[in-house]
């Protein structure tokens, strides 16, 4: 019996070029323990070469579609694959190239990304290769028991820049590490009864309110006594946990805020939802996992006055003060309808039930990067 099974046809485009010739690979990915992930599935870099002492190319590959970070209704690829592509990143150029032991712990203070073209990121018939200029600036090293760094980034697909980033922070031996976590828990107020790290069965929202496709990876839950909204930690999750960790991850922050800005910027707009283009987030102190930790939305403005653009600053509290705060950039896509904004939900958050699930999708040469004072 002859197989119907054809082999998948050779991929035509061609490897990008990128400074001096070098070409980066899309074949595998780099191995999980420089990037910090227990699951190979979760590797998204494939490649690197060295420029120069601060200089860096990256390869990376977007999966089409992925159990958390999936695809738009739309079919744009989920801005968090680019932040999630920057924190591995930052890690992986460490360990491989700037002699930064595996050991050491990884505290960072600040994550940021833009997107000023999202027409490259639609996902397609293959996974979305993409390719990042990387400049590395050290700043307050101590090695080698403490190590300050900034990274900053140029996202391009297809020879065409669409993004930036940057990401900041510490890399920290064991004892400077025990120190920190020590000196940052004095003075937190004990938990107030709430339970964080089980499975939980959200309150009044729908995974499609909160721009997800499963219950489990929502991170919003309604306080029942004041309706303010809670951070919600699972550790058992797959993904925002892939391998254990003592305090609350930065993913886990900007997971939260991006659902909670879902929520408020597409009230009333299912029918052509916003979606996020540019992200900022400061990590004050550790979240703890023992303790609730309340988001509380401080600013919701729109920067040009139109219903297209909104932009909201969300911060997450523990013990009375913020551990994480983040400004989050809602735009509409291009070429969707305009609208009031007034309308009604057709899910209203208020209707569904608890423990309801959803099962609807929510709905030239790269240039050179000038070299930039780090933060700390």
């Amino acid at each position: 019996m002859q197989s119907t099974d054809a082999p998948p046809l050779r991929d035509t485009t061609p490897e990008p070029l990128a400074h001096g010739g070098h070409r980066l690979a899309f074949m595998q990915p780099v191995p999980r323990n420089l990037v910090h992930r227990a699951s190979v599935a979760e590797v998204l870099l494939t490649d690197s070469a060295r420029l120069d002492d601060t200089t860096f190319i990256v390869a990376a590959q977007w999966p089409r579609d992925h159990a958390l970070y999936h695809p738009d209704a739309a079919g744009r690829a989920d801005p968090l694959l680019f932040a999630e592509t920057i924190r591995q990143m930052f890690v992986y150029l460490a360990h491989t190239y700037l002699a930064i032991p595996l050991t050491h712990h990884f505290i960072g203070d600040a994550l940021d990304f833009s997107l000023d073209d999202t027409a490259p990121l639609n996902v397609g018939a293959t996974p979305l290769n993409v390719v990042l200029d990387a400049r590395w600036t050290w700043d307050a090293s101590r090695p080698p028991r403490r190590y300050g760094m900034r990274l900053d980034v140029v996202l391009s697909v297809g020879g065409r820049v669409c993004g930036s980033g940057m990401i900041s922070g510490i890399a920290v031996d064991d004892r400077m590490y025990a120190l920190l976590r020590h000196r940052d828990a004095r003075g937190r107020t004990e938990p107030g009864g709430d339970t964080v790290g089980v499975p939980w069965v959200p309150r009044h929202v729908t995974p499609a309110a909160v721009g997800r496709l499963r219950t489990k990876d929502m991170v919003l839950e309604r306080d029942p006594v004041d309706l303010d909204w809670l951070l919600r930690v699972d550790t058992n999750h797959a993904i925002y946990f892939d391998h254990p960790s003592d305090h609350v991850p930065v993913m886990v922050a900007l997971e939260g805020f991006r659902q909670l800005g879902y929520l408020v910027v597409n009230e009333g707009l299912w029918d052509s939802p916003l979606v996020l283009v540019s992200s900022e987030v400061r990590c004050l102190a550790f979240g703890e996992l023992d303790q609730p930790a309340r988001l509380v939305l401080e600013e919701a403005a729109e920067p040009t006055g139109s219903a297209s653009l909104r932009r909201l600053r969300v911060s997450v509290h523990q013990g009375g003060r913020p551990f994480a705060v983040g400004t989050t950039v809602w735009s509409r896509p291009a070429g969707a309808p305009e609208q009031a904004g007034s309308g009604e939900r057709t899910e209203p958050v208020e209707r569904a039930e608890p423990g309801e699930r959803g099962d609807a999708r929510p709905g030239g040469t790269r240039p050179f990067i000038p070299a930039q004072r780090g933060r700390r």
